[in-house]
């Protein structure tokens, strides 16, 4: 855990000096709210660098480069750099860095074994190793208690400009099926985040539908080692996470019933 501390808190330096000269950043838009910036492939060469360095072999999943290192890894590193660019561009101090590692076994199974979320504005580092929690720095994390959807708060992403006319409805239908029963929805613009909110409480529970894996690689950890439950829509524990990924995080209370609520109002795929 000490080395992707060390490689989130190095790469967090240049992320802070960028965030605070913001307007001074050549942007290239790779589409309609989906921004690159400088400060996302200066923060991944660092995070790569110094990973590579202190576990040299281990394959790499991250959100710039894509995949490198041996098809047949055992271990992978699975790093988004800076989840939260569209905030980071326009000033809001709501991002961070993410990194996952996933192990390999023998017999093919793929699991997340540690993780970290770290928001350097605030200067909260979530993280977790499998068996034995998850923290927020030096502090014990553990889910929501709250058993009730009306006293449940949920966040979640809402679709934007390059999202199907299809999943623009799914999510209208799920926010029309779930308003009338709980506190509050909240749309903060960083899916690791919102899985590390879950983690340490702020929220009852996320869902999203396509994200990429290092939207949700250590949250994943996060949640799980705090006490929550974590899946896609059908139920499988997103261990070998695919390219396009469906998420449904929650305590263990209302879990099945956001899940339910989700699953009924997606369309199925083809």
């Amino acid at each position: 855990m000490m080395v992707m501390q060390n490689a989130a808190q190095k790469a967090a330096r240049g992320l802070l000096r960028d965030f605070n000269e913001v307007e001074m950043l050549q942007v290239s838009v790779k589409g309609p709210g989906d921004f690159v910036s400088q400060a996302d492939f200066r923060a991944e060469a660092t995070i790569r660098a110094e990973l590579e360095k202190a576990r040299p072999g281990y394959a790499f999943l991250m959100e710039e480069s894509g995949h490198s290192g041996s098809e047949n890894w055992s271990w992978r590193w699975i790093v988004d750099p800076l989840d939260g660019t569209t905030n980071f561009l326009h000033g809001i101090p709501h991002w961070a860095i993410s990194i996952a590692l996933q192990k390999r076994h023998e017999n093919g199974e793929v699991e997340i074994v540690s993780g970290l979320v770290y928001n350097p504005v605030a200067n909260e580092m979530f993280w977790a190793e499998k068996g034995i929690g998850a923290f927020l720095n030096e502090r014990r994390l553990r889910v929501s208690a709250r058993r009730d959807m009306y006293q449940a708060v949920f966040a979640t992403g809402i679709p934007f400009a390059v999202s199907s006319a299809q999943k623009r409805q799914s999510f209208v239908n799920t926010v029309q099926s779930l308003m009338p029963h709980i506190a509050g929805l909240r749309r903060f613009g960083s899916a690791a985040l919102d899985l590390a909110w879950v983690a340490a409480g702020r929220y009852e529970g996320f869902w999203e539908m396509g994200l990429k894996p290092w939207d949700v690689a250590a949250g994943i950890i996060l949640v799980r080692e705090a006490g929550g439950h974590v899946s896609d829509l059908q139920g499988d524990p997103l261990n070998d996470i695919g390219m396009s990924v469906d998420t449904v995080a929650a305590n263990a209370g209302l879990f099945s019933k956001i899940r339910e609520i989700v699953l009924e109002n997606t369309p199925k795929k083809s």
